[in-house]
């Protein structure tokens, strides 16, 4: 089949991170695709994070910038069955809109969600689906209120395979200690940890504890080197200041024994893009109880209070038998929601258009 997807591509939003794990799954699959992405000066997210593939072009800015900017030529030079959109919000939605006729006289067209809410801007209507996928009911109850429902199709978000690891060799190649449990945070998302240090500063007088942060957010980094300062508990902090791609991000969630993510309800319906990207290293999550993580089970550890994060974080360090099934579970979640089955079943729902 050839796909041409519209959307984010190697940077560290949420929906870049999807439609690379579903459109590298394409390719591997044997399907053809072409990638049209932001440019690299108007792009979602705050880092480039990889390489551009030989199928991905970068030929239009973000919605934001100033003025919007969109080349129509690869949108109708290409030669393609379905044109899938992701993450409508952040496109230049009514450049696209002066083409999309085009577009539809010889392909399908696919709108992936990720907004978490009815739109207000008037822009957002005025392109004729012949699709809407969401990740689960909570938007779907939401899109069905102005959406046909005949085309609104729930495929779960993807997950990176379950890939576990060495923790003595990750530890050893990315020279971290062997005797500490290290608690683990990374990119933007590490500032929301600051709220939970002084509570992780009172579990190290009982364990041996190094809390890890590896992020390039500059509130993050000044937010934990100004609590180093001031720490007078035995807890020892590392912060590197990296913007790490997936595989080393993988190295550090190997080489930890905890993820914390700390982050609080928003207004519209969300997910965790984090706990997708982590859960198959087999690293244990740790989250605040929010709607990022509301619609897992056993998957991922949730908290609502310092008690029952302090004992969480003992289960973990201690390998109890609540650790041992929020290992189990995440781990039958990522095979059964990984990035090869949700490709696939989004390539049978574009065979029924």
């Amino acid at each position: 089949m050839k796909i041409a997807m519209m959307g984010g591509w190697n940077t560290d939003s949420g929906a870049s991170f999807h439609a690379e794990l579903i459109g590298r799954s394409w390719v591997n699959q044997g399907h053809n695709l072409k990638v049209l992405t932001f440019y690299d000066y108007a792009f979602h997210g705050t880092q480039i994070t990889g390489k551009d593939e030989d199928y991905v072009e970068r030929c239009f800015t973000v919605s934001s910038y100033t003025p919007p900017n969109l080349n129509p030529v690869p949108f109708l030079t290409e030669d393609y069955d379905v044109f899938v959109v992701q993450d409508l919000g952040m496109l230049s939605k009514d450049l696209l809109g002066k083409i999309f006729h085009r577009i539809k006289k010889h392909a399908k067209i696919v709108n992936i969600i990720h907004d978490g809410n009815l739109s207000e801007d008037p822009s957002f209507y005025q392109f004729d689906w012949d699709a809407i996928v969401c990740f689960d009911e909570r938007y779907r109850k939401f899109l069905i209120s102005i959406y046909d429902q005949k085309k609104v199709h729930i495929i779960p978000y993807p997950c990176l395979p379950y890939v576990p690891g060495d923790k003595k060799a990750k530890r050893e190649k990315l020279e971290l200690p062997q005797d500490k449990h290290i608690i683990f945070s990374f990119g933007p998302a590490s500032k929301t940890t600051l709220e939970v240090m002084p509570s992780i500063s009172e579990l190290s007088s009982k364990y041996p504890i190094l809390v890890l942060t590896v992020t390039k957010d500059k509130g993050s980094l000044e937010g934990f080197r100004e609590f180093s300062r001031k720490n007078t508990s035995p807890l020892e902090i590392e912060i590197r200041e990296e913007a790490p791609n997936t595989e080393d991000l993988y190295d550090y969630l190997h080489a930890a024994d905890v993820l914390i993510f700390n982050k609080t309800s928003t207004p519209q319906v969300v997910v965790s893009s984090t706990a997708f990207q982590c859960l198959g290293s087999g690293c244990p999550i740790v989250a605040k109880e929010s709607n990022y993580v509301e619609f897992f089970d056993k998957e991922v550890l949730r908290y609502s209070d310092m008690n029952t994060l302090k004992s969480h974080l003992s289960a973990i360090f201690e390998k109890t038998e609540l650790y041992n099934t929020t290992v189990e579970s995440a781990k039958n979640y990522v095979i059964a929601n990984s990035s090869e089955e949700v490709a696939q079943k989004c390539i049978e729902l574009f065979k029924t258009l």
